[in-house]
């Protein structure tokens, strides 16, 4: 029924020739007054009688958040080595000095927010310590023999044995304190 009414009261706002297929959502009050005027929430509705166009624009600053969110995730530039189940023994196991690995997956949303720390760890870390990326969907064996339950989880390994682990996206800082107890 409110989609009828609804959908009544925008026809009804608009010239006969122009009917838009705008259907608001419907209110959480049962006791709605059906003759107030249409209210779109996060967006703005305008007609242009000149040239009978109806343009329909969002001011949601959710939407601009989550837009910038991604768009900042997806522009980062991943400059840390990649290790697989073929490369993991060499990479990882016979390394001279400790390897910080970070368990990752592409699906994984903090996982991409934490990319930019790593990075920063391998610059701040260069020819103290190695750090490599895996990803848990392309080498999934590597990823149940330590036990990954939780991406993003950072390990860091010395002579080859795993040294710590650390779940989650942790500060920057708190990454450090952790590699520097194995320097």
């Amino acid at each position: 029924m409110s989609t009828i009414l609804d959908s009544l009261a925008i026809s009804s706002i608009f010239p006969s020739n122009l009917r838009p297929s705008l259907r608001p959502s419907p209110p959480f009050s049962a006791a709605w007054d059906r003759r107030a005027p249409l209210k779109f929430t996060g967006f703005s509705i305008s007609y242009t009688s000149v040239n009978n166009q109806v343009s329909l624009a969002s001011s949601s600053r959710i939407s601009r958040r989550t837009n910038s969110v991604s768009g900042e995730a997806s522009d980062v530039a991943f400059d840390v080595p990649t290790v697989t189940e073929e490369t993991w023994d060499s990479l990882v196991l016979n390394a001279t000095e400790p390897v910080v690995v970070e368990f990752w997956a592409p699906w994984c949303g903090p996982c991409r927010m934490f990319h930019p720390v790593i990075s920063d760890l391998a610059k701040q870390y260069t020819g103290r310590v190695k750090c490599f990326k895996l990803n848990t969907d392309d080498s999934p064996s590597v990823a149940s023999r330590y036990g990954i339950r939780s991406i993003p989880t950072i390990m860091i390994f010395v002579n080859g044995e795993k040294k710590d682990a650390i779940i989650g996206a942790v500060p920057k800082t708190s990454l450090t304190a952790s590699i520097d107890k194995f320097l």
